[in-house]
């Protein structure tokens, strides 16, 4: 299947690049500017350029677009909200418009932001979104803009990705932080009143991909099966390493000094995306065992 992935050297986007690879798909990707040695024929391209979009789109005449782009610095998107609202929410639904045209399925993704962590159980995709902040609004009028483009669309809410990197292999996100910390012999202070279902960026990947090859449509949320606190998801890091575990300290969202506000508790069900591939989604225990290796050497280069 010939793929774009736009966003294709992000954390997600270069493991979407990858998992699209181990397909034998034919894969290009789209970028603001050019990686390091790309494994892939990779456009440079701003999302907020609409023409350019069609230009890619009619050069790549891909089967499928994978979207991975967005603003994610979510204190970065309070103090500078009308670049969220284009990256994040004006975009993607020119894009998926685009796509739509072209008669081209358009997977979207999207986040737990959405929410606003006050529910009881967690979070299915009938859930009624009530972000706190602009970076949760903006990916939210994004997912309203691709669903109202018409076409066909699939929209996917990650929570908290983290993982090796799909072009170097790279060890990113929350657990290289706190390895870092670890290796150095610091203690390391983590939420104990945040709760989230994390998602493992090369496993996130696969999912997508195996979701848009059975011709999913409409919204799934895509994350681990377990919903842990961040101290929780440091002391199993922790373990792994085998290091004092002691090192991981309680700490509280109160005490962290943030522009933008984040939500308590976004822990996804995932029930429907499990139902529709017929698998379990991994446990974080499972996810964390599938990155070892990347965990084993950094820890060795410390």
């Amino acid at each position: 299947m010939r793929t774009l992935v736009l966003g294709a050297d992000g954390r997600l986007g270069s493991n979407v690049v990858a998992a699209a690879r181990d397909r034998g798909w034919t894969v290009r990707g789209t970028v603001r500017s050019d990686p390091a040695d790309p494994p892939v024929h990779c456009d440079e391209f701003d999302v907020r350029d609409a023409d350019r979009a069609a230009a890619v789109l009619d050069d790549a005449a891909p089967e499928l677009v994978v979207n991975c782009t967005a603003t994610v610095d979510v204190d970065g998107c309070e103090r500078d909200p009308e670049r969220a609202r284009a990256v994040n929410g004006r975009a993607p639904g020119s894009l998926a418009g685009a796509c739509a045209e072209r008669g081209v399925p358009f997977v979207h993704v999207s986040t737990d932001y959405v929410f606003d962590g006050r529910a009881s159980e967690p979070y299915d995709e009938s859930a009624e979104p009530n972000p706190l902040q602009e970076y949760g609004e903006s990916k939210l009028a994004g997912e309203r803009a691709v669903r109202d483009a018409g076409g066909e669309t699939l929209v996917a809410r990650l929570s908290f990705v983290y993982g090796t990197h799909g072009f170097s292999g790279e060890l990113t996100g929350f657990p290289a932080w706190v390895r870092d910390e670890l290796a150095a012999g610091t203690a390391v202070p983590l939420f104990t009143d945040q709760r989230v279902t994390p998602t493992r960026a090369g496993q996130a990947a696969a999912t997508l991909l195996g979701l848009a090859a059975a011709e999913a449509r409409g919204t799934y949320h895509v994350a681990a099966r377990s919903c842990v606190t961040p101290r929780e998801f440091g002391a199993l890091i922790a373990e792994r390493l085998g290091v004092d575990p002691g090192l991981v300290d309680a700490g509280s969202m109160g005490d962290a000094d943030r522009e933008a506000a984040r939500p308590r508790d976004t822990c996804l069900d995932v029930s429907r995306v499990e139902a529709t591939l017929g698998r379990d989604q991994p446990t974080l225990a499972e996810d964390l065992a599938a990155i070892d290796g990347a965990l084993a050497a950094s820890v060795d280069e410390h």
